[in-house]
């Protein structure tokens, strides 16, 4: 499958999912500038962080690509920090910088390590970018649409672009895959790009987000065992140790103490 068609059309068909489960709840369409929440999450999370990794993972490793999404924890609480004017404790601040070296410093050396930049770097890190934009808009806008329904609009907001390039991608490049290629692009479809966000946008709702966002420090330890168990991707022996190191710091940031202020 061309990364294209990986990314544009797990979006298409979760878009489906999401404009059924719409119709049948009777959900009331977003109103005024809640629109502008629903394109930014759109175009953050349904299109720029599944178009902008499939196109960087055609040619950087599964491990290389958790190196640099382990930055998004941090990412998405500068962004919550900068849209809702959370004001979290210094505390949560040294867990989180520790967490981020932690989580970097473990994806690098399960990884293999950088071996110089290239353009997938570049790709990736304008993934965390759009990614991490997404999460905190789409976080604030489930506190009124509701998680489920601020995924679905947005996947139906970006369905028309979403099926176009699926279609483009078709004609190019026609997909032929064994069963095991279908079934975990059904999974990216349904779960990853639908049912996920449902917990997801529900947390980051209750929030603090930016304080919630740090869960993500756990993503490069599963992205990394994962990669091992599918794709056969060799790890050693720090990974237990890295990886407990990595969860240890997801939850200091996620208990710090200390009153997140607002502005």
């Amino acid at each position: 499958m061309s990364p294209l068609f990986v990314g544009a059309g797990r979006a298409a068909v979760a878009a489906l999912l999401a404009a059924v489960a719409l119709l049948l709840a009777r959900q009331p369409f977003p109103r005024g500038r809640q629109w502008v929440g629903v394109a930014v999450v759109a175009a953050g999370v349904v299109a720029g962080f599944p178009l902008l990794t499939s196109f960087a993972l055609e040619t950087a490793s599964a491990s290389h690509g958790a190196v640099v999404i382990a930055l998004l924890p941090a990412a998405t609480a500068v962004a919550a920090v900068l849209r809702t004017g959370e004001r979290p404790a210094r505390a949560f601040w040294i867990a989180a910088a520790v967490g981020a070296v932690a989580a970097v410093g473990f994806a690098v050396i399960e990884g293999g390590g950088f071996d110089g930049l290239r353009f997938s770097d570049a790709l990736l890190f304008a993934a965390v970018a759009a990614c991490a934009i997404g999460y905190a808009e789409g976080g604030l806008l489930s506190r009124e649409l509701g998680s489920w329904q601020t995924i679905s609009w947005a996947l139906v907001l970006a369905s028309p672009l979403m099926i176009v390039l699926m279609m483009i991608s078709v004609a190019q490049h026609p997909p032929t895959a064994a069963p095991i290629e279908w079934a975990a692009f059904a999974y990216l479809a349904v779960v990853s790009m639908f049912l996920g966000f449902f917990a997801w946008y529900r947390g980051l709702a209750i929030g603090p987000m930016a304080r919630v966002s740090q869960v993500q420090l756990t993503q490069p330890v599963m992205s990394i065992l994962w990669a091992s168990l599918l794709l056969g991707e060799r790890i050693g022996w720090p990974t237990l140790v890295g990886g407990l190191a990595v969860v240890g710091c997801a939850l200091l940031a996620v208990r710090a103490r200390g009153r997140v202020r607002h502005r």
